[in-house]
């Protein structure tokens, strides 16, 4: 793993804190798409690892399987897990000071951006 690599499972897990602790998503909505188009993860890899990040207790049973099947990559999952605790802290401390409609309305942009990215994605 290249410092490169370390750098952007970084980004992706201070991201996805900030996020979880700011608005409340994080999992499926940043870190499976991240981990699929910036590192080239399968979807299949990219769930199995983001559930790995959130083992407990949320996804143990489910990442059992995505384990066992071969689509977990332990590395991510751990550098991703440490830089969501870190973001997550700073996310909640953003969002307690802002006011809600202001929280809703950017949840809802985030979400927007996400979906219409996907939606028009072109794949190979």
């Amino acid at each position: 793993m290249n410092l490169t690599t370390i750098l952007i499972l970084v980004a992706i897990g201070i991201s996805a804190g900030i996020l979880g602790g700011f608005i409340g998503i994080g999992g499926g909505i940043l870190i499976i798409p991240a981990l699929v188009l910036f590192l080239g993860l399968s979807q299949k890899e990219a769930q199995g690892t983001s559930l790995a990040i959130m083992l407990p207790p949320i996804g143990l049973l489910a990442a059992m399987n995505y384990y066992k099947a071969g689509y977990i990559n332990l590395k991510y999952a751990i550098i991703i897990a440490t830089a969501f605790l870190i973001g997550g802290y700073f996310g909640s401390k953003l969002a307690v000071s802002i006011n809600d409609q202001v929280v809703k309305k950017i949840f809802a942009i985030v979400l927007l951006i996400v979906s219409l990215k996907m939606l028009f994605e072109k794949h190979p």
